[in-house]
């Protein structure tokens, strides 16, 4: 096929005329000197009724816009009138020729929408969540006042209970305690998520912080008879250089989700140096000049019943859980998912493997150098 003359025989003018996009000449001083049918269908008007009309009648600033476009060479998002008055946006490019400008515009309303409704929603999870965290001690007061009362029952500071009201109440107790919980980690995730988050990065020795998190969970893994493994050989940095408060946090919930999906065996948590290939490959930051020394990677591994592909699905994110009933299920990705959003924001990263009968591994990697802040 000879294309030379495939386009000497296109009428350019026609092209224009049936572009999917609005074409608009105008002279520099803003006169409508032509239109394509698409551009009477966006403004909603006859093609002819838009020639003649001054271009900032129906795009807001729009021959200052299109100056600005020609001169930046990239498109601008404005507003837009049809001849009625009916407000829209469009994405506007301009290409100045001699003593005119040549303008497509494209109606972008339906995406703008979308954006400026995504936007308000983020904006309105930010502050529902530090609502949550400012109201904490409000929520969790009257339910530590039933775990109270009720525990003084039991205590006999009420007076003797029949073996009935002693069932009753041990069940307020209960699940109360479960609800004190629930919404302890609840609160904690929305801290999490919130602006209310602030690293406050300083040094402190990690291998004693790690033990300290083990020891705050002896009373469940006593419970279960389960032993804990260190292992620390391949890890050279006595101190490191992070958030210390947020690491407990971090490792106390992936601790406790080990401990829950364990009944027999061990745990080991392993701390070591990553490779910088596997730094890159699990989406942690990446500082500049970086060693491996530079971050820290921890194992969290267990011998429990494991997971099943279904259920690792989400696992780090709570609001894919809401349509699941269990409300383990929920618990365990608001407690996992508060380990993922401060590892992301400390510029960090986890992720698990696991399966059916054979356990479980969560792994963490962090950033642990002062670099962080500066570059």
């Amino acid at each position: 096929m000879n294309f030379t003359n495939l386009f000497s025989n296109i009428n350019p003018r026609e092209v224009v005329r049936n572009l999917p996009d609005a074409v608009f000449v105008i002279d520099l001083d803003g006169r409508i000197v032509w239109a394509n049918d698409k551009a009477g269908i966006i403004f909603e008007s006859k093609r002819k009724d838009l020639k003649g009309l001054n271009f900032d009648e129906i795009v807001a600033n729009g021959v200052f816009l299109a100056e600005k476009s020609h001169s930046k060479r990239n498109s601008v998002v404005t507003g837009a009138f049809t001849v009625e008055g009916k407000e829209f946006f469009i994405e506007m490019n301009a290409k100045k020729f001699v003593e005119q400008y040549f303008i497509t515009i494209r109606d972008v309303t339906a995406m703008t929408n979308v954006l400026t409704i995504a936007e308000r929603t983020g904006r309105l999870n930010k502050e529902k969540n530090v609502m949550f965290v400012k109201l904490s001690n409000e929520i969790k007061s009257p339910i530590q006042s039933i775990i109270g009362f009720s525990q003084a029952l039991l205590d006999g500071l009420g007076g003797e209970m029949n073996d009935k009201q002693n069932k009753y109440v041990r069940i307020i107790n209960k699940n109360s305690t479960e609800l004190l919980h629930f919404m302890e980690k609840f609160i904690e995730f929305s801290q999490a998520e919130s602006s209310l988050f602030n690293c406050e990065n300083q040094p402190f020795d990690l291998v004693n912080t790690i033990q300290t998190v083990v020891r705050n969970n002896e009373t469940e893994l006593n419970a279960k008879n389960l032993t804990v493994d260190y292992d620390f050989d391949e890890f050279n940095k006595k101190a490191v250089y992070s958030d210390e408060n947020s690491v407990k946090i971090i490792l106390q919930n992936i601790l406790e989700t080990s401990i829950k999906l364990t009944d027999v065996g061990s745990i080991t948590v392993k701390a070591e140096h990553p490779d910088l290939s596997e730094v890159e490959r699990c989406g942690a930051k990446l500082i500049k000049d970086a060693s491996r020394y530079s971050y820290v990677k921890i194992t969290i591994k267990d011998t429990g019943m494991g997971l099943a592909e279904s259920e690792l699905e989400g696992i780090f994110e709570p609001y894919t859980q809401l349509d699941k009933a269990h409300k383990k299920t929920i618990l365990r990705s608001i407690t996992l998912g508060t380990a993922y959003t401060m590892l992301k924001r400390m510029g960090g990263a986890v992720w698990i493997n696991s399966e059916v009968m054979k356990g479980s591994s969560f792994f963490v990697i962090l950033p642990v150098e002062k670099e962080l802040e500066t570059k």
